[in-house]
């Protein structure tokens, strides 16, 4: 998979993070090993932990799923058109006949 420069570290960082909570909750499960109700909320925040870096990943890599075409799915890049319906569209599609946009033109002057 191929991303840009900023979503490359930006997962990177997650990572690292990531691999950090690790470290700091098996450490508490060792130390909170004796009592059975520690260990269980321990696991339970390293859970809540990965479930968080999770949504965090999905964030950056729909970020990068925006730079493409909303009809033909190719890449555009900075070369996009933006439409008035909030979508993006390649030059192929960027006028409103080409890829049936729903914005009304005329209610809109």
């Amino acid at each position: 998979m191929n991303m840009c420069s900023k979503c490359q570290n930006d997962i990177t960082l997650l990572k690292q993070e990531h691999a950090k909570l690790a470290a700091a909750s098996s450490k508490d499960v060792v130390r909170r090993s004796s009592s059975s109700d520690g260990s269980e909320l321990t696991l339970a925040g390293a859970a809540v932990a990965s479930a968080d870096l999770a949504s965090q990943i999905s964030q950056v890599k729909s970020k990068e799923d925006l730079k493409k075409c909303t009809a033909c799915h190719k890449r555009v890049g900075l070369t996009g058109f933006s439409c008035k319906d909030g979508d993006l569209f390649s030059a192929i599609h960027h006028y409103s006949d080409k890829h049936n946009c729903p914005f009304d033109y005329r209610n809109a002057g």
